[in-house]
């Protein structure tokens, strides 16, 4: 016999009951999960904040408030602000380089000075800003040494060595010694980079040494004191241009070694920025660059003209052969051609023809670049 309809339907009540109860105990469970996991990020994250802030109020603190210790710092000329905060930190004059440079670049800081100064561990950020402002700096220039443009770190040894007692022999040993180019790396993190050490990479430092006027204040200078200025001038010019950079996603190296390529095709007379534009058209369309500074470059020689049986060289720098850029630089670059590899002129040219006095010629075609060869090279012959 069935059950009467009345005790159906309570037993339904219960079982809803029931279940409503158990829906309920689980929501709890749930809140209960969710708030415990809520407090253990919200602790998480104030004690990340938390440690960030005591981290950099500690690192704005004197490195040894109640220190009377002398310490004598050297800021080398052409040091960009990366670099003095690195030279600080080293010689624990503050305690987080990183913190000193943003600190400075968030004041606005600027205007420091070569020279050599003596600073103590109980100095506070704005004394020592003072100090590098103010401090005292040889005043006579003993000599100058000139890098020009375009020149290849060879030719750039060869210059210092006129200019002072080391030999080329030395100062080749020096910029390629692989301890040197690791200190010179953990300096200027940013610039140098793992890139220079690519195996198929001529030199290291090929690129990296700014054609510029340096000055020097003493008659004998170490060779650390030649290079690296001209390294932190690298850095500076390349600093000022990241944005450019990001747009073009360049690398320091990319970078250099494109504005190189446009350096040595460049002539006095030559628009920059139109060889670059070449260079890019041709990159946009699986085109090998084609450009017989690498050619010159991998054989290792100074010639006038490049032979046909030169292209043929089986050398990673060889253009002909190879397509993209070269594995690194191939000479110094000046800020024109740099400004030139980010900012490539408007055109479509495929090709372009220096002639004997000076000027380029563009062509969008193969048939037109070659009646320019006519024109203006065989006529000149």
């Amino acid at each position: 016999m069935s059950e009467s309809p009345n005790k159906d339907k309570e037993k339904n009540k219960i079982n809803h009951r029931e279940k409503l109860l158990e829906l309920q105990g689980e929501a709890k469970v749930v809140r209960k999960i969710v708030l415990i996991i809520f407090i253990v990020i919200l602790l998480t994250i104030s004690g990340i904040v938390g440690g960030g802030y005591l981290y950099i109020k500690s690192a704005l603190e004197p490195v040894d408030p109640n220190s009377n210790k002398e310490v004598e710092v050297e800021i080398p000329i052409g040091s960009s602000p990366r670099a003095i905060a690195n030279i600080l930190e080293e010689q624990g004059i503050v305690k987080d380089a990183k913190v000193f440079r943003y600190y400075t670049k968030f004041r606005n800081e600027s205007g420091f000075q070569a020279g050599e100064y003596t600073l103590t561990p109980s100095m506070t950020f704005t004394e020592i800003i003072s100090n590098l402002k103010t401090g005292k700096i040889m005043e006579d220039i003993v000599f100058q040494i000139t890098i020009p443009e375009g020149k290849q770190i060879t030719q750039i040894a060869k210059i210092i060595a006129e200019k002072t007692e080391f030999t080329e022999e030395e100062i080749m040993t020096k910029l390629t010694d692989q301890e040197y180019i690791a200190q010179l790396m953990a300096l200027y993190p940013s610039l140098l980079t793992n890139e220079i050490l690519h195996e198929n990479v001529m030199y290291p430092l090929e690129g990296y040494l700014f054609p510029a006027t340096y000055p020097f204040y003493k008659t004998n200078p170490t060779l650390e004191e030649i290079i690296e200025p001209m390294i932190a001038q690298t850095d500076k010019v390349i600093g000022d241009v990241q944005g450019e950079m990001a747009f073009r996603e360049f690398t320091p190296h990319t970078l250099l070694t494109m504005a190189s390529l446009i350096e040595e095709e460049a002539t006095a007379q030559v628009d920059r920025d139109k060889i670059s534009a070449v260079f890019y058209n041709r990159m946009k369309i699986d085109m090998p660059l084609q450009t017989d500074p690498t050619v010159l470059y991998a054989l290792g020689e100074h010639k006038d003209r490049v032979l046909y049986k030169d292209l043929e060289v089986d050398h990673p720098y060889n253009t002909y052969r190879n397509k993209g850029l070269t594995p690194g630089p191939i000479a110094n670059a000046g800020a024109t051609s740099i400004k030139a590899a980010l900012n490539p002129a408007d055109i479509t040219s495929l090709y372009f023809l220096a002639a004997k006095d000076g000027t380029v010629h563009y062509s969008d075609t193969l048939d037109e670049h070659n009646q320019k060869v006519n024109q203006y090279l065989r006529t000149e012959e």
